[in-house]
């Protein structure tokens, strides 16, 4: 039997692929080609079908990297062929197994308008359903040259069009009118229905052998001379296996059509443009055959694109997403990053995307819709019911290399408590092409068997590989109701979602805290710069919103610049797609990402400089802002005084008027102290001691050093921008040889310490700074980096015994155990956190903050003396050579904060401060009263703001930040009408409580551990 077997498959695929598959598109006829190079940039579709055209040929080359070549084909269809299907064939060239990643096309008739994509997998264009006989054919080509660099492990500089080569990449293959034989097209999917379910069945299982021998008999009735004439008599030979029913108890499919495309990785974001462009067109041209068709697609971002760049393809999918075919899902503005994404960045994710969705279709979008994102925050529950979603899907965990996740379905829980309705398709994956191995491996490893029967599949060629296929929607209506498969139905999400949800909300099982992908952890470190622009925006977005406010209320004649903010926040929160921010783009990605950051910056400069000058007034006395959320040197949050001192304390009391004392240390180095803190740099500019006078602590482990660079080898297995596989740690160069050690400054309100060094091909320069009054060391680190394959880390040893470590994530923080004792904990040796991460032992604590850093690690050792040392290490920069050859090459200013004796709310305070530090500018010299205000340092003010409606209420957004219960009041700068809680798009919701103004004209807000609270204030 196991020969009869194979024989049956190998002469099965030998058919299939020689003989069958071919006779699909009979008779061919060669259709007239000819080209036009368009230069540079791709230019308008006007342009290019007005274009000068010149003769070409099918097996002539075409394309360099990142060009565009416009075709235009023309023949007749013969007369002959009167009352027959006929299509044309347009294969530009490309290799079958790589969709989306090569040379991708979108058809045009003469008029411009957009016909279908021309992808790998789907290269024919319907010219006639029952042809006269005799019509004319014109076809407009636009077929976009893009390199091939998914070659994960080969560096390639064709990632970027200013380093990649100028010949031809493609060679046309073949351009051809063909009649479309019906028969054979529905045979070639029986055979390949009933093939591969018979593969995934058992041995031992009856139904196996039935498949057999009922392929046997089709293929013996196949006549290899005539396989349109004897299609249908094979298909009668399987007609009989085919309509076996499933079994009641089969596992049960949600079949969701989708394309999933990066917003940017292997290509450019203008390539994207046209990558959803080709896309969409496919798919509403797919729904116009098939009215059973449901695709779903996420990202309005993309949506956006297709609306101003292909209005014609806008229109038609807005056709559909009222039919109910075409359905927008997840809500986003782009599927970001969740690890590194600021908490008011992920609300503005959804406000935005949701809006979109609202504003173009009605539609308040469900589910939030994230399958490709590398691991998901503890926040994001929350921030999904507050969005109004109520559901969530990912693919990506499947993808750990450590632990399996142990549930499909079940609801996850986050930092506040909040629960959201959880699946990952057993599928695993996002583009499934629903053959038999795919819903085999869905039904058998389905987690939650006996206890529910569904998951979904997404379905479909993504990023630019031309969506859902008709030979996809085949095999979904064979396998709707097939003995020895899943149940398959063809549906929306939504559908999906509230059947799941009825059949197993109440038995579903409960995980809490963060979805950690145990892989793909160097994303927190590539491409540094972008990640430091990233957060850069994100804090001067804060105070653009702040003090634009503030200005638009208290200054006459002072306009809020609505337009400008939704334009930069829209391209923030693009740059977080989760290829962007994560750094795993090619080189033409970061170069542009670096670019707008830059125009980013100038702009929201420009919007701060504005409203504090007006606010500020007229004249010569400097005024200090203070944009944190904390008191600072006096300067309430979100206010300003007159500068009284050269510079500011960061808070009053014990040594806030002292100078910073510095002397030279015995041995060499030197001793800064400021009536806080006493910091030792021994002659290697290493910091050997960190004591808290306080608390009469040492903060460094004994006989260790902090801010001690180390640099590692850094070749990942398999994905290098993405991954730092846990081998990195067998070696480590301590870089201890210094070239300057130099005290710059001292015997005023601060004291720095100047250390220079050189390894490798690199040099770093640190300032270590202590200043009055201040709890912190500063390091300001310059690095001028031209190492290849290397990590960069930043080590501080900590005479700490904690058995976790707190991180900041959105809106709060995250624990994570410092052992190992299972391996879910080992596989967390390289974690994320945002401005700060914090260990402490009972009674005192130590905390490390940064401005632009993400990547970590903790660590704890055993000392001599009995003692624990936990290590907290910064992951400064990182070196891959793939997709970008040249990543972080080049001067980069990181600064970070070491804060002895730190409790969580000293972390909070501190990570606000080193992202948003005080500005000084010339003005009356008056204060400026916070438009809000809250007297309570646990709860924090994440966003002040004008409403979206543009009715001149103001929006605050708060959360408590320690993790336990906070009662505070919020106090208006201006006369109170009303207050309304509110959810993140700004919506009343009915679940809030009544705000009463105190009788001072505050409101008392009572918040739960990490609760995110949303108030509309309407002024009087």
């Amino acid at each position: 039997m196991h020969d009869d077997r194979s024989i049956v498959e190998d002469r099965l695929r030998r058919v299939l692929d020689e003989r069958i598959r071919p006779a699909v598109h009979g008779a061919p006829v060669p259709l007239t080609v000819e080209r036009w190079e368009a230069p540079g940039e791709p230019v308008d579709v006007q342009e290019g079908l007005a274009a000068p055209y010149e003769p070409a040929e099918v097996g002539r080359t075409w394309g360099p990297a990142w060009g565009t070549t416009w075709f235009r084909v023309t023949g007749h269809v013969p007369r002959e062929w009167a009352g027959r299907t006929v299509e044309a064939v347009l294969d530009l060239g490309f290799d079958r197994n790589m969709p989306g990643f090569q040379c991708e096309g979108l058809v045009y008739r003469a008029d411009g308008e957009a016909v279908k994509g021309l992808h790998p997998r789907n290269d024919w264009v319907r010219v006639a359903e029952r042809a006269r006989g005799g019509e004319a054919v014109e076809l407009f080509v636009e077929a976009a040259s893009n390199p091939i660099v998914n070659t994960p492990q080969t560096p390639t500089y064709e990632g970027d069009r200013l380093t990649a080569g100028s010949e031809p990449l493609y060679r046309l293959r073949r351009m051809d009118l063909a009649v479309f034989e019906t028969g054979v097209w529905e045979l070639v999917q029986d055979l390949e229905v009933a093939g591969s379910l018979m593969r995934e069945l058992p041995l031992e299982d009856a139904r196996r052998w039935e498949l057999l021998r009922a392929l046997e008999r089709a293929l013996d009735a196949v006549d290899l001379a005539d396989v349109p004439g004897s299609a249908a008599r094979a298909r009668e030979a399987l007609s009989g296996v085919l309509a076996a029913p499933a079994r009641a108890s089969a596992h049960r499919i949600s079949a969701v059509g989708h394309a999933h495309i990066d917003s940017a990785w292997l290509w450019p974001l203008r390539e994207t443009v046209r990558k959803v462009a080709r896309t969409a067109s496919n798919m509403v041209a797919l729904m116009d055959d098939h009215p059973e068709f449901v695709f779903a697609m996420s990202q309005a971002q993309q949506l956006a694109w297709i609306k101003e760049h292909r209005p014609e393809v806008y229109a038609k999918v807005k056709k559909k997403v009222a039919e109910g075919q075409f359905v927008p899902v997840g809500g986003m503005w782009v599927e970001s990053d969740t690890n590194m994404v600021g908490g008011e960045a992920m609300a503005r994710q959804f406000l935005y995307g949701k809006k979109f969705f609202l504003d173009e279709f009605g539609i308040d979008t469900r589910e939030v819709w994230l399958p490709d994102t590398f691991g998901y925050t503890a926040a994001m529950p929350q921030i999904v019911k507050l969005a109004g979603a109520k559901w969530f899907l990912t693919q990506k965990i499947s993808w750990s290399q450590t632990n399996k996740f142990p549930h499909h379905t079940f609801w996850w829980e986050g930092i506040d408590g909040t629960r959201v309705f959880t699946h990952f398709p057993p599928v695993d994956t996002y583009n499934s092409d629903l053959g038999g191995r795919e819903m085999a491996h869905a039904a058998r490893n389905y987690q939650e068997k006996g206890r529910a029967s569904r998951s979904l599949a997404p379905f479909g060629w993504g990023d630019g590989g031309g969506g859902s296929t008709r030979e996809m929607l085949a095999r979904a209506a064979r396998l709707r109701d097939l003995e020895g498969s899943p149940r398959v139905t063809v549906e929306k999400p939504a559908a999906f979602f509230e059947k799941a949800h009825e059949e197993y909300a109440d038995e579903a099982p409960v995980w809490v805290g963060e979805l950690y992908l145990e892989l793909h952890r160097g994303t927190y470190t590539s491409q540094a710069k972008t990640k430091q622009g990233n957060r850069h925006s994100e804090s001067l977005l804060r105070e653009a919103e702040l003090w634009a406010a503030t200005a638009a209320l208290r200054v006459p004649g002072h306009a809020y610049p609505y337009e400008a903010l939704e334009r930069l926040w829209k391209t923030v929160l693009l740059h977080q797609f989760h290829d962007i921010l994560p750094g795993s783009s090619i080189a033409w990605v970061h170069r542009e990402a670096r670019e707008t950051y830059a125009r980013v910056r100038s702009e929201l400069e420009r919007i701060i400089g504005e409203a504090q000058t007006a606010l500020a007034g007229e004249g010569a006395e400097p005024v200090v802002f203070n944009g944190a959320p904390h008191t600072r040197g006096g300067v309430p949050a979100g206010g300003a005084l007159p500068a009284v001192r050269e510079d500011a304390a960061r808070e009053g009391g014990a040594g806030g008027d002292a100078p910073v004392a510095a002397e030279e240390r015995p041995g060499g180095g030197w001793v800064l102290a400021n009536g806080l803190l006493r910091i030792e740099i021994d002659g290697r500019g290493l910091v050997v001691s960190a004591r808290d006078l306080r608390a009469r602590r040492e903060t460094v482990a004994p006989g260790s050093a902090a801010n001690l660079l180390q640099l590692h080898p850094d070749l990942p297995n398999h994905w290098d921008a993405w991954d730092v596989d846990a081998f990195y740690r067998n070696n480590v160069t301590d870089l201890v040889d210094t070239d300057e050690l130099t005290l710059t400054e001292s015997g005023g309100r601060r004291a720095t310490v100047r250390v220079g060094r050189s390894f490798g091909d690199s040099s770093v320069t640190q300032l270590l700074t202590l200043r009055a009054g201040s709890r912190v060391l500063d390091i300001d680190t310059e690095v001028d980096w031209h190492e290849s394959e290397k990590l960069l880390k930043a080590a501080f040893p900590l005479d700490v015994k904690a058995d976790r470590s707190a991180a900041e994530t959105q809106f709060g923080h995250v624990f994570r155990a410092t052992h190992t004792n299972t391996t879910w904990e080992t596989a967390k040796f390289e974690i994320c956190a945002h401005r700060w991460l914090h260990v402490e032992e009972p009674g005192w604590g130590a905390a490390l903050v940064n401005d632009s850093t993400y990547g970590h690690d903790v660590t704890r050792d055993m000392r001599e003396d009995g003692g624990q040392t936990t290590t907290v290490r910064l992951s400064l920069l990182r070196a891959p050579r793939y997709p970008d050859p040249e990543t972080d090459q080049g001067v980069h200013r990181l600064r970070y904060a070491l804060a002895p004796g730190a409790s969580v709310g000293d972390a909070v305070r501190e990570g606000h401060w080193i992202n948003l530090p005080e500005r000084t500018v010339t003005g009356e010299g008056g204060p400026v009263a916070p438009l809000v205000s809250v007297d309570d340092d646990q709860v924090v003010i994440e966003a002040v703001k004008l409403a979206e409606d543009r009715s001149g209420d103001v929006v605050v957004r708060l959360y408590e930040s320690h993790g336990g219960r906070a009662r505070a009041v919020l106090t208006p700068g201006f006369a109170l009408a009303s207050a309304t809680g509110t959810d993140l798009l700004e919506r009343p919701l009915s679940t809030a409580p009544a705000y009463e103004p105190t009788p001072d004209g505050g409101i008392e807000v009572a918040l739960r551990p990490f609760e995110i609270r949303t108030l509309r204030l309407s002024p009087r």
